[in-house]
């Protein structure tokens, strides 16, 4: 029996939905404090009501290795505005407090071993997040946060590539809660034209050993990819397209440009 069977919470409820759907969740990141705080605070609202079931809040850090140049010029400009792991947490809390959607947040082993892993453990319940990416944390290291993420009933999330073996497969599967994140590319996050040719029989290799749900990430940005992940993946993570929009878009109609790129994507996962 794995750490995942002692935590069961809304992101849980929102998978197991998708599953039965056939319809993979779309989950959307934002980087916190990207543009700016109060544009990440209202945009996690807007999200959700555009048809994004979970809602993914990248804590910005100075030294993002999984991350590609979208990702780490929007953390750059995040830090420079005074963005923090607190502050972050702040955001996802107000998110929360308005919008059913899970939250899962991302962060760097860093600012979590500075604030402390039990205090983080406590600190991500207590503003509503149901689970936690940690790109950096090896299997073999994360014990000590899994236990206290498990005791706070947070999940966190293991990592998977294409590059993964089989016996990282089968070690990642039994430790896993929530979702493994299943990397469509090994290397960094970046919106891509197309998906990998093997990513089906890969997330089939991850299948084989596991009921979690999987989730696909690093590359999905278009409405097609969603369409192609319909029946294969339980969720799909879309972010450096999303800011690659908010980057190229004026400030007055990012708005509106956001919720119907969300909405375009929303109805691609459902084959409408």
């Amino acid at each position: 029996m794995n750490a995942g069977t002692a935590v069961r919470n809304a992101l849980d409820e929102c998978l197991t939905q998708a599953r039965m759907q056939g319809a993979p969740a779309l989950v959307m990141y934002l980087t916190a404090g990207f543009p700016d705080a109060a544009s990440t605070r209202r945009w996690g609202p807007l999200l959700a009501r555009s048809g994004a079931a979970i809602i993914e809040i990248g804590v910005p850090f100075s030294d993002p290795l999984g991350d590609g140049p979208t990702i780490q010029r929007s953390s750059q400009r995040a830090l420079e505005a005074g963005m923090t792991l607190r502050g972050s947490m702040d955001l996802a809390a107000a998110i929360h407090s308005e919008v059913p959607a899970p939250i899962v947040l991302m962060s760097y082993c860093n600012p979590i071993f500075r604030m402390g892993v039990r205090e983080f453990a406590g600190a991500t319940a207590a503003a509503g997040a149901t689970g936690v990416i940690v790109p950096d944390l090896p299997l073999e290291e994360a014990g000590e946060l899994g236990e206290a993420l498990m005791a706070a009933g947070v999940h966190l999330i293991y990592l998977l590539s294409p590059a993964s073996t089989a016996v990282r497969i089968a070690a990642t599967a039994k430790a896993a809660t929530g979702f493994i994140y299943c990397m469509s590319v090994t290397g960094v996050t970046g919106a891509r034209v197309a998906l990998p040719e093997g990513l089906p029989t890969f997330l089939t290799r991850v299948r084989a050993a596991t009921a979690v749900p999987l989730v696909v990430g690093f590359g999905v940005s278009r409405p097609e990819h969603l369409e192609q992940l319909r029946g294969v993946a339980d969720g799909a993570v879309v972010a450096s397209a999303l800011v690659d929009l908010i980057e190229r878009t004026p400030a007055d109609a990012r708005d509106h440009s956001i919720a119907t790129f969300v909405e375009e994507l929303h109805a691609a996962c459902l084959g409408s």
